[in-house]
């Protein structure tokens, strides 16, 4: 794996000289430059081509968000944003991944020497791991138009739409139900997060699609232009039946660390509807999601999922798989539930 070249903006040259030392303990992690602010920052993105860029939401002139807007325009890459604000799930860290950053990390403050190295630790991975990352879901990130309030009656053939995304994957989520016709086929979204940004986020969603975003609630029926949003809590959430199906909760312990789970959701769906169910997988690390996408496949139900190598995404059914663009997700899963 070639290096990650990280560039650090922030305007304190105390943060840039911390989150520097923190990363360098890395040995596949190289810092290629520093900037205090956005205009440093414009110059040496053209002279170092940094692979990953860690970016303060707080400065002066030009805000972290503001630029993060531009740099998602002018020239796409991966993106980690710090923040005194990201530990409380503040509207900036929801924007901020809305926009495109890959995660949000509170700027480092005392601490005891085990939780500064598993912070140290964390981020590293999370450097390390972002170009990949954001090369598998955001690939070619060219914007697409927003489904209009004014567009015909969408033809829904009765396909439920089962997705699964994580903090990482926010703007291809954002992109994806954006698209999406008010009168969208039935969609439920199980994300992994950390708690304190899920109330943000679907206000966020609340104020970017045309559909109705909706909290899963036991007994919930699936009705065409809803967006289920099932946050991080105590349950897992599985359809009954389908067609005609209600969202369940499930009181079980976590599958492979999360709950809601991902796979339970596509596996459960694959036994009560594979062939009117189409699942769409946005998390490009951990266990769980995988697992749901081989059910579905294996059911001949349809499921969207990165491909090896971060290598943008493939659609399967079965044994057969196509590449997908990732700017081409929200047409070709749109395709599948049209009549």
């Amino acid at each position: 794996m070639a290096k990650a070249k990280v560039l650090i903006v922030d305007d304190s040259l105390t943060m840039r000289a911390l989150v520097a030392g923190m990363l360098e303990k890395d040995k596949d992690i190289e810092i290629v430059g520093m900037a205090d602010g956005a205009d440093e920052a414009r110059r040496l993105v053209k002279e170092l081509r940094p692979s990953v860029m860690t970016l303060d939401v707080e400065m002066p002139g030009m805000s972290g968000i503001d630029y993060l807007a531009e740099l998602m325009v002018a020239a796409p890459m991966p993106v980690i944003m710090f923040s005194t604000l990201t530990a409380k799930g503040a509207d900036s860290s929801v924007e901020a991944l809305r926009l495109g950053a890959l995660d949000c990390y509170p700027k480092p403050t005392r601490a005891s020497p085990d939780e500064i190295e598993a912070a140290i630790g964390k981020l590293a991975k999370t450097v390390k791991e972002a170009p990949a990352r954001f090369a598998a879901i955001h690939g070619d990130a060219a914007a697409k138009p927003k489904a209009r309030a004014d567009a015909p009656p969408f033809a829904w053939n009765g396909k439920l739409v089962v997705v699964g995304a994580d903090i990482a994957s926010t703007k291809p989520l954002f992109d994806l139900l954006g698209r999406f016709p008010a009168d969208c086929p039935p969609t439920i979204v199980v994300r992994h997060m950390r708690p304190e940004l899920a109330d943000g986020v679907m206000a966020k969603l609340r104020e970017s699609i045309l559909p109705r975003v909706v909290p899963a609630a036991d007994g919930l029926a699936l009705e065409q232009g809803m967006v289920v949003f099932a946050a991080p809590g105590d349950h897992h959430v599985y359809v009954d039946r389908w067609p005609g199906g209600t969202l369940r909760m499930l009181d079980k312990a976590p599958f492979a660390g999360q709950r809601p789970s991902i796979s339970l959701l596509m596996a459960t769906s694959a036994k009560t509807g594979a062939a009117d169910t189409i699942g769409v997988l946005l998390v490009t690390e951990g266990e769980d999601g995988g697992a749901g996408v081989d059910a579905l496949r294996s059911a001949r139900g349809y499921a969207v999922a990165p491909a090896e190598g971060g290598k943008g995404l493939e659609l399967g059914r079965g044994m057969a798989v196509q590449p997908v663009k990732p700017g081409d997700l929200a047409e070709t899963v749109l395709g599948m539930c049209r009549g």
